[in-house]
């Protein structure tokens, strides 16, 4: 088993746009969808996802913040090895325009065609709290440790 740190995930997360987001949902089900970070992949231990009020996953998150995510990296093209990271985390509902603003991409226009001001728009901030990874060869564990980082949690 390998010893990575947060950074060292990070520097093989910043080119993964697509995550599985995996919400508990009523009776005990478990629901997955694709999400995209619009590139916002300055990993951290923070992930950041919009979406609209009205989904499941939004309830879902209301009602349990507990979540998960799945990256999986590129690889087979020269070489490169598969890379897979789960994260384990908790998620926070956003509701403020001055944060949308911070975190939005031009490429987010396509899917919320009034931008910022998009009625019921919501911004899904998941704080890891551990990571699993496997890289076809070394695994591991990261327990997210958020003192790590400039300003801290």
């Amino acid at each position: 088993m390998s010893e990575r740190t947060v950074r060292d995930l990070a520097e093989k997360m910043k080119d993964i746009d697509f995550a599985m987001l995996s919400t508990h949902g009523p009776g005990g089900t478990i629901g997955s969808r694709p999400m995209s970070n619009n590139r916002d992949v300055d990993y951290d231990g923070d992930s950041w996802f919009f979406t609209t009020d009205d989904t499941q996953m939004v309830a879902d998150i209301a009602s349990d913040p507990k979540v998960g995510l799945s990256f999986q990296g590129k690889a087979g093209m020269l070489g490169l090895r598969p890379f897979f990271i789960a994260i384990e985390g908790q998620a926070e509902l956003i509701r403020d325009k001055a944060s949308f603003e911070a975190h939005w991409t031009k490429d987010l226009d396509r899917w919320f065609k009034q931008g910022a001001d998009t009625p019921g728009l919501v911004l899904i901030k998941v704080h890891a709290t551990s990571a699993h990874y496997w890289d076809g060869e070394e695994e591991g564990e990261v327990l997210i440790d958020r003192s790590a980082f400039v300003g801290g949690p």
